[in-house]
């Protein structure tokens, strides 16, 4: 266990799983798939009556994206084995404005202009979210830029930072190098 162990008695009461896979498609493209699931650990109330019963999913959601080597949304197929009031497949629909958007940058900003607030759900927004990054995991093409430009996941966390040992080692030719800030946003840090 990478967590201390506790030192005071507690009681489980809420658990979420959340599983991305991805595959490579015979035509060229990717699939990148995420599910999510949550449960309580003790029944709980449903919403209006009835029990959802301990371990019983509350959400069982699923997402597939399909996106080529540039990250594009070609596809999205989503669905919903669980949820806990009846409005909630309304926002499957609204998925479908996700396609043609890009996952390598501005992938946020997208779900959130796409499919925020009650255009969607905030349990499929947040499968999502995290969908670039298993993308990034899976396609090695996404992360050629080629030339002078760095790959773009560089300068986007403590261990890919421009100054650090990983860039030193693994691309040394961006040792130091900084990334032009987007027009009209003010620089990091200020």
């Amino acid at each position: 266990m990478p967590l201390s162990a506790p030192t005071i008695d507690r009681q489980p009461r809420h658990i979420r799983s959340v599983r991305y896979q991805s595959f490579e498609r015979s035509d060229g493209l990717w699939d990148v798939e995420g599910e999510l699931i949550d449960t309580k650990a003790m029944d709980v109330p449903r919403l209006g009556s009835g029990i959802f019963r301990a371990g019983e999913p509350i959400h069982h959601m699923h997402i597939r994206v399909t996106v080529d080597t540039r990250l594009v949304v070609h596809a999205i197929e989503a669905a919903m084995d669980a949820h806990p009031i009846q409005g909630c497949p309304a926002a499957l629909d609204a998925m479908q404005r996700m396609v043609g958007c890009c996952m390598a940058k501005g992938w946020r900003k997208a779900i959130e202009a796409n499919l925020g607030k009650v255009a969607g759900c905030t349990h499929m927004r947040e499968l999502l979210m995290n969908m670039a990054t298993a993308a990034f995991q899976s396609i090695g093409a996404a992360f050629s830029t080629g030339g002078d430009t760095p790959p773009l996941f560089l300068g986007e966390c403590q261990g890919w930072r421009f100054d650090g040992p990983a860039v030193a080692e693994h691309f040394p030719k961006f040792i130091g190098y900084l990334r032009p800030e987007p027009a009209g946003k003010p620089p990091h840090g200020a």
